[in-house]
């Protein structure tokens, strides 16, 4: 690929972000020195090292390069971060990871899929169409597509698949050909203060949309005010008023069978392996992109099957008889409660327990009814403490605030230790674990406990 940015060594603090990291694999394909610093060693930042990126885990200026064209942080990195600091006061060129998308997006047919939750299932679906197709695009996605193990791919066409995300407007800064809604709720309060606030920015993001292109938004978003688009699409799970959505849906075996329908066109016999009836609609959203682009109804097809969805989306950590466990990255009242029902769709009659870990001490206490309303639609719910992320503790803020809201799920206090000889003395035959946080890790123990069980 060719360096249009005459950059040849950037740095990045907060590398092992999922989008940071995603930035610093595209860089390092242009051929430029790549290297950063995050808080602590995890299974992607190892990736990057094994990649050639060097990464260290120490707030250090004296470990730091001194020579780079560009440093890049991600918005969760504190103000007075030591290094932020020393590069902001000595004259570095020090940008965002927005601006930078910015960049990569002036010169090149965008489609940026935003919503405030759905967008990296939607985002992965339509890199990965295009990628399976052969119509090829560079892809910077919100999680790791479990096809290729990866969140970042590289094409000589200058088409790129875009997770752009609302977190503090940084979707704004895009320049969308094609765009994606996938729904316009609460969230991020912390940084637009109320839901109208939220709408806006959606709205406005609709706005950004370059003449001639198109809008693909989910049919039930309601927004106070209309969205900016002269080329408006909707689509829909099940809704016949919608300009495209699902119809005769089947589940076989663990797989969807579902064909679409509607006004714009008709498409039978898709097949999804990723479970969860919301990812029906996800496909919907992603099968329509691909439709756009005049990709054929046979290689869309032969796309989705062969799917395999993003890793901690409904991703299946262990599924043998009699035990399943699965982990999703929900942490949103919204997402549980897809997740939730999804679960229920996959496994009637079962049994739900859910452990979950709050994500931001903002989150939860602004959203602790919501969560404790979609929480109550498992049988049995353990509560983690809050993972604070980039953010200091509210003082009468914690997981105790949803347990005291919850109604009908038998709901449990724990720490991680506890959560665990819980998992092992009770052996739940459906599990399921969410959260956005650092509960990944925890999942991984639980894997351990029952390979061991298994092997034993």
């Amino acid at each position: 690929m060719h360096n249009q940015f005459n950059i040849s060594s950037i740095y990045f603090i907060g590398i092992g972000g999922i989008g940071m990291s995603a930035l610093a694999r595209y860089f390092k394909s242009l051929g430029a020195t790549v290297s950063g610093y995050d808080r602590a060693a995890t299974t992607l930042t190892r990736q990057l090292e094994d990649e050639g990126i060097a990464v260290h885990y120490t707030e250090d200026i004296s470990v730091i390069p001194k020579t780079v064209d560009c440093v890049v942080y991600t918005p969760a990195i504190p103000a007075h971060h030591a290094e932020l600091v020393y590069y902001q006061t000595n004259g570095y060129r020090v940008v965002k990871r927005s601006d930078v998308l910015q960049w990569i997006t002036e010169n090149t047919f965008n489609i940026c899929i935003a919503g405030t939750h759905g967008k990296t299932t939607v985002s992965t679906m339509v890199a990965h169409i295009l990628r399976h197709s052969g119509y090829g695009c560079n892809a910077f996605l919100g999680g790791i597509a479990a096809n290729y193990g990866t969140n970042f791919w590289s094409s000589e066409k200058a088409v790129a698949v875009i997770e752009a995300d609302e977190y503090d407007r940084s979707f704004l800064k895009l320049s969308p050909d094609i765009a994606v809604i996938t729904a316009v709720d609460p969230d991020h309060l912390d940084i637009y203060g109320t839901a109208e606030e939220v709408e806006k920015a959606f709205v406005e993001f609709s706005g950004k949309i370059k003449k001639g292109g198109c809008l693909i938004r989910q049919w039930g978003i309601q927004t106070s005010i209309p969205f900016q688009s002269d080329n408006s699409i909707t689509y829909s799970a099940h809704q016949n008023m919608a300009g495209v959505f699902a119809d005769n849906i089947r589940l076989n075996q663990g797989t969807y069978c579902f064909d679409i329908a509607g006004e714009l066109f008709n498409l039978t016999n898709i097949s999804l392996t990723m479970g969860g009836r919301h990812n029906i609609e996800n496909a919907v959203a992603a099968i329509t992109v691909a439709h756009q682009l005049g990709i054929s109804d046979e290689a869309i097809r032969l796309a989705m099957a062969d799917f395999r969805g993003v890793k901690r989306r409904f991703e299946y950590r262990w599924n043998t008889p009699g035990k399943i466990l699965i982990d999703d990255y929900a942490h949103h009242p919204e997402e549980l409660r897809a997740l939730i029902t999804g679960v229920r769709d996959m496994f009637p009659g079962g049994k739900i327990k859910l452990v979950f870990q709050p994500h931001l001490f903002t989150r939860t206490r602004d959203l602790c009814e919501g969560f404790a309303e979609s929480l109550d639609l498992a049988d049995e719910v353990v509560l983690l403490p809050i993972y604070p992320a980039r953010e200091l503790p509210i003082e009468g803020v914690s997981s105790e605030l949803i347990a005291f809201k919850m109604k009908s799920a038998i709901t449990h206090l724990m720490n991680r230790d506890a959560c665990l000889h819980w998992i092992a003395d009770t052996q739940p035959d459906l599990l399921v674990m969410a959260g956005a946080g650092d509960i990944d890790q925890l999942i991984n123990d639980v894997v351990h406990i029952y390979q061991k069980e298994y092997h034993a």
